[in-house]
């Protein structure tokens, strides 16, 4: 890969370079979406996408997203209660727990699939990943959604102010035990995961940076009541500290600044975000080049971000459409491009389990692994059972739920299949050189391989005259294909 940033070249901006674009900086779209990033020329469809605040956004946040102050007084309600009380009491918290758990998972889908600002909540997948947090450990929807919120309010903005954001926040110190650090026993969980997982990588810090962060961080808790982070001054240690390679009466902002201030700072986080918006291994010299964009802005990622979309590399043949979906990319990406709603919040939620993603529920601090961990033969299986129900409508949980006697599943959800004269015109839909080539090209914005491509233009002659079922088969056929599974 050259080691310089190209601006790609005006004859080069094509359809296939609109569709890239839009699918790597957002979910993808029908082919009208592509058409219109295509006419607005590369540099208006890069900054169409990039400020998106321009763009209104009305979207209300669930209406449980606020403190709710009521909550300790019915935990200590529940503490004081006999025991087949406390039972039920807590049964009933779970449930709560659960249902709006289910409620924020779908609203942030609905986000992805049918939102204004694609690369706004594309940027707060990433950072979901890159700050991986499960509700399994912060057992608060409303937590759950204050990051995801942070996300989407910084996560295009300063990367001190971010890291800062997140590192305050109090699902960050529920999930890496720091509220519950002091100065006599300081908690090394953060001040491990900060570096290693969230600025610098491994190898570029010591244990004793590690020890000596940690007693920076003691005093950062957090405020059951206001559910807010709270500075606790008796618990932190104010003695001089040395975090690499600096001495001073450190707090945890000073260390969170000294680690960015860090060369190797600006290459890890560029360097995960080109892996996560272009390919793979971007060789060091690269990296270099896009962490000087970065510093060079005052370590603001919009233009790096906005650099990135406009350079020759990002557009070049070993990164379009070499990329795996990821199972939220999957989802979200055919709901968009077959013009069809989410599911419901259950099934969607179960659908994205079983294909490897499970939503605010990352499997480790490390979040997920990406890339080829995906497609597992289990996990491609379930992917093409799923292509089934959103093209067809077709139920792949029916079989389980008939070996259950017919009991109905939570999970369980009907779909009508495709309006797919929305899609296709009749004289398309009829026509199976015109249909293959259509389908080709909203599912893929390109061509199969000749061999399924082969496979298609098998079935679609088979079929005699066509009909809208016809159709339908086809668009199942080509997402079961290798190609859909790369974006």
């Amino acid at each position: 890969m050259p080691t310089s940033l190209r601006p790609l070249s005006p004859s080069r901006w094509n359809y296939s370079a609109a569709a890239h674009l839009l699918n790597r900086a957002g979910f993808g779209g029908p082919p009208a979406e592509v058409e219109k990033l295509l006419a607005m020329g590369q540099a208006k469809a890069v900054e169409h996408l990039v400020q998106f605040e321009a763009i209104p956004d009305a979207t209300p946040n669930p209406a449980w997203a606020r403190p709710d102050p009521a909550r300790l007084k019915m935990h200590s309600e529940m503490r004081m209660a006999p025991a087949d009380k406390k039972k039920e009491m807590r049964r009933m918290e779970l449930r709560e727990q659960r249902e709006q758990m289910n409620e924020l998972r779908q609203w942030w889908l609905e986000r992805m699939a049918f939102g204004p600002r694609p690369l706004q909540e594309k940027l707060a997948l990433f950072w979901h990943g890159h700050f991986a947090t499960s509700a399994q450990k912060v057992r608060s929807p409303y937590l759950m959604w204050r990051l995801n919120d942070i996300f989407r309010k910084h996560g295009s903005g300063n990367w001190p102010t971010l890291l800062t954001e997140v590192s305050k926040d109090p699902a960050m110190l529920i999930w890496l035990d720091q509220a519950q650090s002091r100065k006599q026993h300081p908690n090394e969980n953060f001040a491990r995961e900060v570096m290693e997982l969230f600025t610098l990588g491994e190898g570029h810090y010591t244990e004793k940076d590690i020890t000596e962060a940690a007693r920076a961080f003691t005093g950062w808790s957090y405020d059951r009541l206001d559910q807010e982070f709270a500075w606790s001054p008796r618990s932190h240690d104010a003695s001089a500290k040395t975090v690499l390679g600096r001495t001073g009466n450190f707090k945890g902002e000073d260390v969170l600044r000294i680690i960015v201030e860090q060369p190797q700072a600006a290459r890890f986080i560029a360097r995960k975000l080109w892996t996560f918006f272009a390919n793979e291994n971007p060789p060091p010299p690269f990296v270099e080049v896009l962490a000087s964009v970065f510093r060079a802005n005052g370590s603001n990622f919009k233009p790096l971000l906005r650099a990135m979309f406009l350079s020759e590399q990002f557009y070049a043949p070993e990164v379009m459409r070499q990329q795996v979906k990821s199972p939220v990319q999957w989802l979200i990406g055919s709901v968009r491009t077959l013009e069809r709603e989410l599911p419901p919040a259950q099934f969607s939620a179960a659908m994205l389990r079983q294909l490897g993603q499970d939503l605010l529920m990352p499997p480790n601090v490390k979040g997920w692994d990406g890339g080829l961990s995906w497609i597992t033969t289990n996990n491609l299986l379930n992917r093409y059972n799923f292509a089934a129900y959103l093209v067809l409508g077709q139920n792949p949980m029916n079989g389980r739920r008939s070996r259950a006697r017919n009991r109905r599943r939570k999970d369980d959800a009907t779909s009508a299949p495709v309006e797919i004269a929305n899609l296709f015109a009749g004289d398309v839909r009829k026509n199976k050189k015109l249909l293959a080539a259509a389908v080709q090209k909203r599912l893929l914005q390109s061509e199969l391989k000749p061999e399924h491509q082969s496979t298609l233009r098998a079935y679609l002659d088979s079929q005699g005259e066509l009909d809208d079922l016809d159709a339908l088969h086809a668009l199942r056929l080509v997402m079961c294909t290798p190609e859909f599974q790369l974006t």
